[in-house]
């Protein structure tokens, strides 16, 4: 049945994510710490100070640290187990968000094909951009409660928040509005999404030509086809990540304590004048190694399902 199809999306797509927020994970904390203004303020790194004060900014052209200097950073000072820190937060989260996301990107791209030419460019594009709005909005005071936590920096030892305590924290300090702190960022962020399906789709439907032009001219699904479409996603992911990159880096800053970055495009400004256009980059190299397969599993795992379950049928 419908229902029962829908149900088994769901539970696919949030198992297939919960797998993948563990995995990667230690690739996530150090891509957030990357993305934060307080990284590149750390004297361990012997990176200039903008002031005696400790309070200065990077200029640009100043070195900041790599991927293998802050994880070294991390493992000496906090320990292994802070290369894990907002798990709790993500495995609470990643099951509904994908479910989320899923079930609002098929429903919406029912209604869009009564609307466009079906399963055309602007289709696939409007479903995944309002997919997206939908699971930003209700998700965002979770990974808000995340990022603070992979923020976090307490030496091996000190005892840390945990998920419950920082959103009391926050609650207290900043009140509900805090839980949303970032939320433009991610609206920004929808491109992304867009940008993916868009390519993806397009990618999924000359594959489909391929096969169907073949001499063989079947038009059943082969192993072939779904290492095609794991490509596929992957190839998609990797397109829609660097070009939407730093919406990322600026929703990082907004969501860290007490900071000087208020709204998406003023915190724009000030990284662009005080850092330097590539600030806007920081924190790519492990985005890119954490999403790509993540996304081309989920994809992939997605096809599948329907596949199975249109053969069920």
């Amino acid at each position: 049945s419908e229902l029962l199809s829908s149900l088994l999306t769901m539970f696919q797509s949030g198992l297939s994510g919960t797998v993948g927020a563990i995995v990667t994970c230690p690739l996530e904390v150090l891509k957030t710490r990357l993305q934060s203004s307080g990284l590149a303020l750390r004297p361990v790194f012997q990176v200039q100070m903008g002031s005696l004060s400790g309070t200065g900014v990077i200029r640009p052209g100043t070195v900041t640290p790599g991927l293998l200097q802050v994880l070294r950073s991390i493992l000496e000072k906090e320990g292994p187990r802070s290369l894990f820190r907002g798990l709790g937060p993500n495995l609470v989260g990643v099951a509904p968000s994908r479910a989320i996301y899923f079930a609002a990107y098929s429903k919406s791209k029912e209604t869009l094909n009564g609307v466009f030419a079906p399963n055309s460019g602007p289709v696939h594009m409007s479903a995944a951009g309002f997919a997206a709005f939908v699971t930003n909005s209700m998700m965002n005071p979770i990974w808000m409660v995340k990022t603070r936590m992979q923020l976090e920096k307490k030496a091996r030892g000190e005892k840390k928040m945990n998920a419950l305590q920082v959103a009391r924290y926050v609650y207290r300090t900043e009140g509900m509005r805090g839980f949303y702190r970032g939320l433009t960022a991610s609206y920004a962020g929808i491109s992304e999404t867009m940008i993916c399906f868009l390519i993806y789709e397009t990618l999924k439907k000359r594959l489909a030509e391929g096969r169907y032009n073949s001499p063989n001219g079947s038009s059943e699904k082969v192993a072939s086809d779904f290492l095609g479409l794991m490509l596929a996603a992957a190839f998609s992911k990797g397109c829609a990540s660097c070009i939407a990159y730093p919406h990322e880096v600026i929703r990082t800053r907004l969501r860290e304590e007490g900071s000087k970055y208020k709204y998406f495009f003023q915190t724009g400004r000030l990284i662009a004048v005080e850092e330097g256009y590539p600030a806007f980059y920081r924190g790519l190299v492990p985005q890119l190694i954490r999403q790509i397969p993540n996304t081309a599993i989920v994809l992939f795992t997605y096809e599948l399902l329907i596949h199975v379950l249109a053969e069920s049928k």
